[in-house]
């Protein structure tokens, strides 16, 4: 038989408080299920990706072997529609890997939204680091320092310096658009 000392009581929450319910506590709990729905949502689509990248590489192999096999018959109007055939969906498979590009890129955002999330877990946990105002500037320049791109680094700024996540996010896409006008190269990430 249990006595009072074994049992086990669940921490409180919202839905039963008690002497020891704490806001802190049920703002770390929203915390890690944001971070565990992101790592879920990047696993499951993590296996997708892959399966598309690999159907993908290999019907460009497929393709560039029909088009290397057009260029040994003689001319004729079957080999010339092949042939452009073969350069209208190789331009289309560029257009798949600039998607792919920017599908690496959301992977690698979320992913540092869920390391920095995981960081500010571990702050607001420690009632050391928690009214430590240094801890919390060292926690935003990790997060600063994450971004390879100047125009995150900006919006990051924005967003430090303002507090307004819209007008970080309008700036940003300001400049993302002014970039876009002024190039038409393929950001590699």
């Amino acid at each position: 038989m249990d006595t009072p000392q074994n049992i086990a009581l669940p921490p409180s929450t919202a839905a039963r408080p008690d002497l020891d319910w704490s806001q802190i506590r049920e703002t770390i709990l929203m915390l890690n299920l944001a971070i565990a729905q992101i790592e879920m949502a990047l696993k499951e689509s993590s296996g997708s990706v892959d399966v598309l990248t690999n159907s993908f590489t290999g019907m460009y192999g497929n393709l560039m072997a029909l088009v290397q096999a057009a260029h040994a018959l003689p001319d004729s109007p079957v080999k010339q529609s092949i042939e452009e055939s073969g350069a209208v969906v190789s331009g289309q498979m560029q257009d798949v890997i600039v998607a792919f590009q920017f599908y690496d890129r959301l992977s690698q955002r979320l992913s540092h939204a869920c390391r920095s999330l995981d960081e500010l877990t571990g702050i607001v946990s420690d009632p050391a680091r928690l009214y430590n105002p240094f801890s919390w500037h060292a926690l935003q320049q990790k997060i600063r320092a994450k971004y390879t791109m100047e125009d995150e680094k900006l919006m990051f700024d924005k967003l430090i310096e303002t507090g307004d996540v819209q007008s970080a996010l309008d700036e940003y896409v300001m400049l993302k658009q002014e970039q876009a006008g002024s190039s038409s190269d393929i950001e590699l990430f």
